[in-house]
């Protein structure tokens, strides 16, 4: 049997048929959460064959027919600069109607799956990722004359002369007549020459392998489709510090250790089948871990907590210092508390997968530099996030404003969905609310119908509330239609549901 012993930093890997699910731990703490499931598996990345069937001149966009139940959407500046099957060069300043006519067929990648009313965003500026490099094989160099490649180097790469040394080392490696070009992914500053190499090789392979079947393909063909769950963990999550990745599923342990000795055959060696009699996430509390990124409080161990809410436009963070009482002042608590926080934060958008603007509200210090250090902890913490995250000084009412790329849908929104009864508000009506909308209700529907009785029906805590606290006021209302007003208990109403029925 595996032995559960902490590492420095460890990938688990569960798979199911129906779903495929990652954490990534690091001394035995959950950093990172990632879950998939097939029947929603998304399309974004897949390159596929599509077919215009309508141009839009007013709106400078296309619908698409690209497979989906809804036709995509592309948009004249998703046709930068792009080359169809038909050899065709298109120009960014070139209106749409220009570029595209009803009937033409090429290849378009997915950027965001269809949504409810709306289609696919579909692009044709084409991009396929290896491990250390993605390639865009239509990103031409702006300079004909020019005898080097065009290569780009991840932001999150920020020491100059580390982009500029990594340049160089792809330099080397690209050809000199290669038309398309290569961004350096974060990983690719580590990687050895012969990886880089391979990861070039790769690309462009695959990308011949899709040039071969765009030959024959009809409208709506995938030709590439993006690597599932436990790949993607393979090529973006494992580094040098990764001990181990530890996979709970049998079948598809050799399908993953094939797509490792292809592709990352450095990996191969950390790879391996977890054998025990309880599924391993039970066993490493992982279950919990999940179900408490998707509450709404986070405790911290010094006991104060974060309150997480979510709205359309942002997310927002609010610091308490709950019963936490220590230090040499009141102000010094305040302080703990809030670096403690920081780390928490950084922790929390990570599990979460928290995107778009974040609004962090610490408890407000008036010491500027403890304002300073907490800022300085919330950005440190955040170096190690895989996505892209900026984050802003204090504003002027104390709070810390950062923005987190979207990469995919959050944890909340792919397991959980808005309640029913409170519409997804997280508050409902008191009974009080409920009653006094029922007896309200009732003296309107006495002025258009003319029944022999009006019969309440709706869940005990209402009955009980007008058989006692709202008892006058049912008495008054049933003198004033002059009509029998009867309760019915109905244990399958939610709360604030009710129906009057006119018997």
């Amino acid at each position: 049997m595996t032995q559960l012993t902490p590492h420095p930093e460890e990938i688990f890997l569960q798979a199911t048929p129906f779903e495929a699910r990652a954490v990534r731990l690091i001394q035995g703490v959950v950093q990172e959460i990632e879950v998939e499931r097939t029947l929603q598996r998304g399309a974004v990345g897949n390159i596929v064959v599509g077919r215009v069937s309508r141009v839009l001149p007013g709106m400078q966009a296309a619908f698409i027919d690209a497979g989906f139940s809804r036709t995509g959407f592309l948009h004249v500046a998703d046709v930068w600069q792009a080359k169809l099957l038909e050899g065709q060069r298109l120009e960014t300043p070139r209106p749409i109607e220009k570029v595209l006519y009803d009937g033409q067929q090429f290849m378009v990648q997915v950027l965001k799956d269809p949504v409810g009313s709306k289609g696919a965003r579909l692009s044709t500026q084409l991009s396929i990722a290896g491990r250390y490099l993605v390639y865009l094989p239509y990103d031409t160099k702006p300079d004909p004359t020019s005898t080097e490649p065009r290569v780009g180097i991840s932001q999150r790469i920020e020491d100059p002369e580390a982009r500029e040394v990594l340049k160089a080392r792809l330099l080397e490696l690209i050809p000199h007549d290669e038309q398309g070009s290569f961004i350096a992914r974060t990983q690719a500053e580590d990687a050895s020459q012969e990886a880089l190499a391979n990861d070039i090789q790769y690309l462009k392979q695959r990308w011949e392998e899709i040039l071969a079947a765009s030959k024959s393909a009809t409208p709506g063909t995938v030709l590439y489709r993006e690597l599932n769950l436990a790949q993607r963990v393979l090529r973006d999550w494992v580094g040098d510090r990764t001990s181990r990745v530890l996979v709970d599923d049998p079948y598809r342990i050799d399908g993953l250790r094939s797509f490792a000795q292809q592709y990352m055959p450095g990996v191969m060696a950390r790879i391996e089948n977890f054998v025990g009699e309880r599924p391993l996430f039970e066993l490493h509390n992982i279950e919990e871990e999940i179900a408490a990124a998707l509450k709404r409080r986070v405790d911290l161990k010094s006991g104060g907590y974060l309150i997480i809410d979510h709205t359309e436009a942002m997310t927002t963070i609010d610091v308490n210092t709950g019963g936490y009482v220590s230090g040499k002042s009141f102000s010094d608590t305040i302080f703990k508390t809030n670096l403690e926080a920081a780390q928490a934060i950084a922790r929390q958008l990570r599990l979460r997968n928290i995107g778009g603007i974040v609004l962090v509200d610490f408890i407000d210090m008036q010491d500027e530099d403890h304002k300073s250090q907490v800022h300085q902890e919330l950005d440190q913490a955040l170096q190690d996030d895989r996505t892209k995250v900026r984050i802003s000084g204090f504003t002027s009412l104390g709070l810390v404003e950062l923005t987190r790329k979207r990469t995919r849908d959050s944890l909340a929104q792919q397991l959980m969905q808005s309640c029913p009864t409170c519409d997804g508000q997280g508050r409902i009506k008191t009974a009080q609310t409920t009653c006094y909308e029922i007896l309200r209700e009732i003296a309107r529907m006495a002025k258009q119908f003319h029944p022999k009785e009006f019969r309440i029906m709706a869940g005990p805590e209402i009955i009980e509330r007008f058989l006692e606290e709202e008892a006058s006021f049912l008495n008054a209302l049933i003198d004033e239609v002059e009509k029998p007003i009867t309760l019915s208990v109905e244990g399958e109403y939610p709360p604030g549901g009710y129906d009057i029925a006119l018997l």
